[in-house]
């Protein structure tokens, strides 16, 4: 059964409080060198990832408890299978941006259904920004409610060099975008016009693009898959393709980039 409009509004309010909270818990360690270890893979991880994660799973699943939870700093389960909705969390993305002292970091939450997302929320505190999306109800940063461009003569197209290099044959005009280490962030940017698409290499995860995703898709952009189609989030492997995030004017040009580059 789809949520409905109550549920939705609820879910959000949930949702938007306790990453709030979760976001001051986070600075409370910025910039004050936490600990940090490294993951299996090489990828680090740190105390306030760690901090924010349990902070996160203890009020959500309080609130919810048949809601499966799938988060980057907890121990998947198969358990989550069975559940109908899905919290879907990245405690810090952009951990590595959040141990060196950059701003550029956010809390990612949002709520599965059916492998999309209808209540999405981002709290960036360090940029004092913060995003929340449902499904049918639109996308807002800070309360302004975020709408793509239809078509910029010069986009600005961010991404992996290779297929950015790529992109500039078919928009010579296009503008360079310095690296962003957040993809949540980096796929909210693309929602709030800071810039008009960008590519995602391959092995990105749910917890990276599901809140992201739906800011973007209120906001009048789009996530697509090589093959076109839109990710889906909360099943079985939580990784993903290669993948392009953008408005309408320019998704189906880039689509067909990754599309090549994978044959």
């Amino acid at each position: 059964m789809r949520a409905t409009e109550a549920e939705i509004a609820a879910d959000l309010e949930l949702i938007a409080s306790a990453t709030r909270e979760a976001g001051e818990i986070a600075m409370r360690y910025f910039r004050q060198s936490p600990d940090v270890w490294m993951k299996p893979g090489a990828s680090p991880v740190s105390e306030a990832d760690i901090a924010v994660d349990l902070f996160l799973k203890d009020v959500l699943r309080k609130a919810r408890p048949d809601y499966g939870w799938l988060s980057e700093e907890t121990a998947d389960s198969p358990e989550r299978l069975d559940a109908a909705r899905t919290f879907i969390v990245d405690p810090i993305d952009g951990t590595r941006a959040f141990i060196d002292d950059r701003d550029m970091w956010c809390v990612s939450v949002a709520v599965v259904e059916g492998g999309r997302p209808y209540v999405g929320v981002l709290a960036c505190p360090a940029m004092g920004e913060f995003y929340t999306a449902t499904l049918g109800g639109g996308a807002n940063l800070d309360g302004r409610r975020l709408k793509i461009d239809p078509g910029p003569r010069d986009p600005a197209i961010a991404g992996p060099k290779p297929l950015v290099e790529a992109a500039k044959a078919q928009f010579p005009t296009m503008r360079s975008v310095p690296y962003i280490p957040s993809l949540a962030y980096r796929v909210a940017m693309v929602a709030s016009g800071r810039i008009d698409a960008t590519f995602v290499k391959p092995k990105s995860h749910d917890w990276d693009l599901a809140a992201a995703d739906l800011i973007l898709a209120e906001a009048g952009g789009s996530i697509r898959e090589r093959n076109g189609e839109v990710p889906l989030y909360g099943g079985p492997d939580p990784r993903h393709g290669s993948l392009v995030a953008g408005g309408a004017f320019l998704l189906n040009s880039l689509q067909k980039m990754i599309a090549d580059l994978d044959e």
